[in-house]
């Protein structure tokens, strides 16, 4: 069998007020080529198929223009929830979409009911098999209960969840040979678990440690945007398609993984052509505009820093003049101290999460940053609103 890892399709998404619906389009056009061309017999999306829970009408005809295409081609897809999806919505018809080829695991009662692919001739029902388990995004607040944890930690709850689909396995392998693939919406770490240091943090967001994919044959992660290797059973198969200027460098593709009745072989990188190149440019207004070396960037989504001592006048119109598709514009003049250096929207653009974006506005429209005490109410008011969407 031929399995394709992908995720984080975030179907709808812009790019700096840019709509991609056309640039998704372009990508499983590229998608259902090549399931059809390699023979590719079951797709794997590890959540954020959609950007936001509530997608549009559009949006929504793109994905199941994606699914009908790609059983059309001869694949069966697994697909879980991302922290992006609605994770009821998203599954909403799995019985009938299963009938289909399309196999949806949205919901924690799925955990330990994987999708069964005979690997040989099993008439008999008990040669070698293939079992794909899904585990959604696990929001520890909302589902630790329902996983019999104590602690609301993204730890406890993957952990809780690999256990039962470890559980399911150990009960499999006793009338069969079982090969395990497990797709996790997660940020996995990388790092070793202890008793000691359960829960682990990476720049405020929760990190589960590689250790706890141990003994499946292949886990496909989706959540982290970059293609990369964690293990050599574990890898991100990263976004299709480049979301922000922070992935300029990125060479977007997914996983082609070789299974057998031996169990997972080869694994090899697949790449997917890119809609626009990005280019992230830094120089003197006069520098950009006539320098020979940058004609590549003429077609390009350009994010530009000017280094002017002094703003330029209708920077942005004059940049536009050779980089049309111009999309932030920032400023980080020689000897101008911090403050001076970037505009509102370009700090904008930059901004890390949500609360940075709250605070920053506040900041713009006040002349003053927020102080601990209006942080904590901000970030209180989001992680409400964040909750309240995910349970959709």
């Amino acid at each position: 069998m031929r399995l394709l890892h992908t995720s984080d399709w975030h179907l709808g998404r812009s790019f700096h007020g840019v709509g991609m619906l056309d640039a998704q389009r372009a990508f499983i056009d590229q998608l259902v080529t090549f399931v059809r061309d390699e023979a590719v017999d079951v797709v794997l999306i590890a959540g954020d198929v959609y950007d936001r829970a509530l997608p549009g009408v559009y949006v929504v005809g793109l994905l199941d223009d994606a699914l009908v295409r790609l059983t059309g081609a001869g694949a069966q897809v697994v697909l879980t929830s991302g922290n992006h999806d609605s994770a009821i919505r998203l599954g909403f018809a799995s019985r009938l979409l299963e009938r289909g080829g399309v196999h949806l695991r949205t919901r924690l009662a799925e955990l330990d009911k994987p999708v069964l692919f005979p690997l040989d001739d099993d008439a008999d029902g008990t040669g070698p098999v293939l079992a794909v388990y899904g585990i959604p995004w696990l929001e520890p607040r909302l589902v630790a209960g329902q996983l019999g944890v104590e602690t609301a930690s993204h730890f406890e709850v993957t952990r809780a969840a690999t256990a039962r689909i470890r559980e399911d396995l150990d009960e499999r392998a006793r009338a069969r040979t079982v090969h395990s693939v497990v797709l996790a919406h997660t940020f996995a770490s990388g790092g070793i678990s202890s008793d000691s240091e359960r829960d682990l943090s990476i720049g405020g967001v929760g990190a589960v440690p590689l250790d706890l994919f141990d003994g499946f044959g292949y886990t496909a992660l989706g959540h982290l945007h970059g293609r990369q290797e964690l293990s050599a059973t574990v890898r991100y198969s990263g976004s299709p398609l480049a979301y922000s200027f922070s992935e300029a460098k990125h060479k977007k593709g997914s996983w082609l993984v070789e299974v057998d009745a031996a169990g997972i072989g080869e694994v090899r990188e697949v790449l997917w052509a890119a809609p626009r190149t990005l280019a992230v440019l830094r120089g003197t207004l006069d520098e950009l505009l006539s320098s020979g070396d940058l004609a590549w960037a003429e077609g390009a989504y350009c994010q530009v820093t000017l280094t002017d001592a002094q703003r330029p006048a209708q920077a942005m119109e004059r940049l536009r003049s050779r980089f049309p598709d111009t999309l932030v514009l920032g400023f980080d003049p020689e000897g101008a101290g911090a403050a001076a250096k970037a505009s509102y929207s370009s700090r904008l653009a930059e901004a890390e999460d949500d609360l940075s974006v709250c605070c920053g506005f506040l900041e713009h429209v006040r002349g003053r940053g927020a102080d601990d005490a209006e942080s904590a109410i901000l970030a209180d008011a989001l992680e409400t609103v964040r909750l309240e969407g995910m349970s959709l």
